[in-house]
């Protein structure tokens, strides 16, 4: 049975590829490339997958990739601002860095700071870095997080972009058991589209909507 695309609910989807036992679909409308859902890990097995990371604030060079989102990010927020930074991780380095250059910032993750009130809360931004790539639900996520944007807020994401189907089976973002949905930079502008949001793609796997 052919699903619907969980990013924007299309049901113009076809088979994309199989990698091993893996199979891939493709959406014909956000050309999104995703899991079959039968191939997904289960909760415990992903998160033993992201107790393994060792990202820290003091790691120079994930500061450094951090940075990739955090630049044009703080170009445009204004002094003292407030944000979320939504799927954190165990060691919320992104948050610390937006921290030091002045502003308020709470973090959630499902797994490691569960605490579900920020959620009701409103921010100036929200940050997602290295998230929406392990989404079962993206679609529904990129609405909440709107949710939580003040009019005119931004929500930040980076995510690395899907652009060669051809290394697709090779690709070493695939490998990662837990990256289950796969993003074109034409899929961020339809997401964008779709919410009568404003998209702006600084850099390459960084995108920066405005709600």
């Amino acid at each position: 049975m052919i699903p619907p695309c969980p990013v924007c609910e299309a049901t113009e989807v076809h088979a994309f590829t199989r990698v091993g036992e893996q199979a891939y679909w493709r959406c014909g409308r956000c050309v999104a490339t995703f899991l079959d859902a039968a191939h997904r890990l289960g909760t415990e097995a992903e998160r033993a997958v992201y107790e393994e990371h060792d990202n820290t604030v003091a790691d120079a060079g994930y500061r450094r990739f951090l940075s990739k989102l955090a630049d044009p990010l703080l170009a445009r927020v204004r002094a003292s601002s407030t944000g979320l930074d939504f799927g954190c991780g165990p060691g919320p380095a992104l948050a610390a860095m937006l921290r030091e250059a002045g502003h308020t910032v709470a973090v959630f993750d499902p797994f490691f700071f569960p605490d579900a009130t920020v959620l009701d809360q409103t921010y100036d931004f929200v940050t997602c870095t290295e998230v929406v790539e392990h989404l079962h639900q993206p679609g529904v996520v990129f609405d909440q997080l709107g949710t939580l944007l003040r009019t005119g807020g931004t929500l930040a994401v980076m995510t690395c972009f899907q652009t060669d189907d051809a290394r697709f089976a090779g690709w070493n973002y695939r490998r990662d058991p837990t990256h289950v949905v796969f993003y074109r930079e034409e899929t961020m502008r339809f997401i964008a589209s779709q919410r009568g949001w404003s998209i702006e793609i600084p850099r390459k796997d960084v995108a920066l909507f405005t709600v």
